[in-house]
């Protein structure tokens, strides 16, 4: 008898909510980068809850999350992730997620990604791919698709909406960006930069890719003597005018090289990886890249 009713108190039991554990497909979206995020949100609007991970000013590379952030990854209803070998810090708990069941997408894989060219990453796919707006558009393409299918009681005809607008929105940020950059003088179209991301801008709008300060695709590496010194010999053989470094990371080797190549050569911030906080000039995608095709412009001698 007594083994009876604990049968029955233990079925009732699970049969209460919450009594049953968690279970994935509870938590909205939830995005590793801000520059995703920012997209994310533009196509999902306020319909469901999108939790992105990377805080403004981050470094994609090497930021990571707390345990609590790590369990709402296992629980969401989509992980949005670049992919590509971008987020060394958070890669294992997007792994454990999609262990766990959880439906994600590594956006990066699905916009024709390019390689890196003449450093140890050499044949490496490069994942920083938002540097192209054309790129960014099959992106959003990708989120919308991915929202729609995989997230439920998602109003599908709202997000396909707000994704057309969004589109349009990036149609007339790369004819603008083209506008601007064409001011450049073709011999002045050369790239110096902390390290090496945008391979992409290079490639749509007509630039050479002199070097980085790092030369690798990660903000974890570090220069040798020797890596300097090559690239301070191709600046003052190039003429190059500027060094653009990211503006979430120290500029101190980009100065350091500057000195060393024996030129007079200006170095400017870029915001290259991450956005900003709501009033740090880079809060969206469109300001980042607005804010630093004017800083290309400027440093490289356009109109």
């Amino acid at each position: 008898m007594r083994a009876a009713f604990r049968a029955l108190f233990l079925a009732a039991l699970l049969l209460l909510p919450g009594c049953s554990g968690a279970s994935a497909g509870s938590g909205g979206i939830v995005v590793t980068t801000n520059i995703l995020g920012d997209l994310t949100r533009a196509v999902v609007g306020d319909q469901v809850p999108v939790t992105v991970l990377m805080k403004p000013d981050a470094d994609p590379h090497s930021f990571a999350i707390s345990a609590q952030e790590a369990a709402r990854l296992e629980q969401a209803d989509l992980v949005i992730h670049n992919g590509l070998g971008l987020e060394e810090g958070v890669r294992r708990n997007v792994d454990a997620a999609a262990a766990a069941g959880v439906p994600t997408v590594a956006v990066g894989e699905h916009v024709d990604p390019i390689r890196y060219q003449g450093d140890d990453q050499s044949g490496q796919p490069d994942p920083h791919f938002w540097t192209d707006p054309r790129r960014v558009r099959t992106a959003v393409e990708v989120i919308t698709d991915r929202v729609v299918a995989m997230v439920d009681g998602i109003d599908g005809d709202a997000v396909r909406a707000n994704a057309g607008a969004y589109l349009e929105t990036l149609d007339e940020l790369d004819r603008w960006m083209a506008e601007r950059f064409a001011g450049i003088p073709e011999a002045k179209r050369k790239l110096v930069t902390n390290h090496h991301v945008f391979g992409y801008l290079a490639r749509r709008y007509g630039f050479a890719v002199m070097g980085a300060v790092v030369p690798s695709g990660t903000t974890l590496a570090s220069p040798s003597a020797s890596d300097l010194s090559d690239l301070a010999r191709t600046i003052r053989t190039a003429g190059v005018g500027a060094i653009f470094a990211d503006s979430s990371q120290p500029d101190r080797l980009a100065r350091v090289l500057a000195d060393q190549a024996g030129v007079q050569v200006r170095v400017l911030s870029l915001f290259s990886e991450s956005l900003t906080g709501p009033h740090g000039g880079a809060p969206t995608y469109v300001d980042m890249m607005r804010a630093n095709t004017e800083t290309i412009v400027d440093g490289l001698g356009g109109v």
